[in-house]
């Protein structure tokens, strides 16, 4: 086992009410380069403190910095991306095994969980969410009105699922292009279970969870989206005092169908990309090193385009019109 001190603690705020209620975790910082949730979270902790805020029922527990190491490195990782592979382990390794050690009983003590992050590109916020209810697999799942109705009451106006299946069809294909001399982070990156973050292991311990994308890292109104998310789930899970948030009136809702990898350091794109840019089936995206084009399969939208991603690391995410809100533009039909 990995006994290195690292000079870092684990920080979380508990408040619990007498009277019974959803007990609800919300999380900042799982990169440490993201840090509208930190101060969201801090808000929330400070007006608690002074009675701003105050609980009704159940429980909030309140985590600013999930990645200390990270965060005090001001940048997305500490030794290894916490958001992937995020599974309590005998094997300590790395500093975000630590990390995951603490984090994931803290998780599964919770119904609910807020995860918020911010992306490298401009673009408008947006919400994640899980599959609809199954038993297959890869995500068995079966709190999905749940979920989608916390998520309408968030306050932004884009919905997007199919982050899990998407990525296990990636990691597919890592596997397939995997050398026998491969280092040791290819092959982490080629692991079945690397696609699971903070909401996918949520989901399997029984809870469901989102993850709120507040807006690019540096945007000043981040800080704002975030906060707004925590009051108005709290409000409408019924955990802290005000009225019950109503769903927002009009939801784009999308769905994640492929992951592109950066196959070599060379690979570029065509132009300055952000998330949820239109794509026309054809368009092209960027050039491979060896020449070869990269263009879209299919109409729709491009997010998480990462032009400083690692060889072998995800390059952008494709996605498209997503039929499973057909009501969602009233929120009827999820209330």
């Amino acid at each position: 086992m990995n006994k290195t001190a690292y000079p870092y603690h684990f920080q979380s705020n508990s408040y619990s009410s007498p009277q019974p209620g959803s007990s609800v975790i919300i999380t900042g910082a799982v990169h440490g380069n993201e840090t509208c949730g930190t101060q969201a979270i801090r808000r929330v902790i400070a007006e608690l403190e002074d009675g701003s805020l105050q609980l009704l029922a159940g429980r909030v527990t309140l985590v600013p910095v999930c990645n200390p190491l990270a965060y005090k490195l001001g940048q997305r990782e500490g030794e290894r991306n916490l958001n992937r592979r995020l599974i309590p382990t005998a094997d300590v390794q790395e500093f975000e095994d630590h990390v995951a050690n603490w984090l994931c009983p803290l998780m599964a003590q919770h119904d609910v969980l807020l995860d918020l992050h911010s992306f490298r590109s401009q673009g408008e916020p947006f919400v994640l969410i899980g599959p609809e209810n199954n038993r297959g697999p890869i995500e068995s799942f079966s709190h999905e009105k749940q979920e989608l109705a916390m998520a309408m009451r968030l306050g932004v106006h884009r919905l997007v699922d199919g982050w899990l299946g998407t990525y296990a069809r990636g990691v597919q294909r890592r596997q397939e292009r995997l050398a026998h001399d491969a280092d040791a982070k290819t092959v982490a990156n080629a692991n079945t279970q690397f696609g699971v973050g903070t909401t996918e292991y949520m989901r399997s311990v029984g809870g469901y969870a989102m993850t709120l994308e507040c807006g690019q890292h540096l945007d000043p109104q981040a800080p704002a989206v975030a906060y707004a998310a925590i009051v108005n789930s709290l409000r409408h899970l019924g955990v802290i005092a005000g009225a019950a948030p109503e769903p927002v009136a009009q939801m784009e809702a999308l769905r994640i169908y492929d992951v592109i990898d950066k196959l070599h350091v060379g690979d570029s794109f065509v132009r300055e990309w952000r998330s949820f840019d239109e794509l026309k089936k054809g368009d092209l995206i960027g050039m491979r090193a060896d020449g070869s084009e990269v263009r879209a399969d299919q109409d729709g939208r491009i997010i998480f385009p990462d032009a400083g991603a690692s060889a072998g690391e995800e390059w952008f995410y494709l996605t498209k019109p997503n039929p499973r809100l057909g009501l969602a533009g009233s929120g009827k039909s999820i209330a």
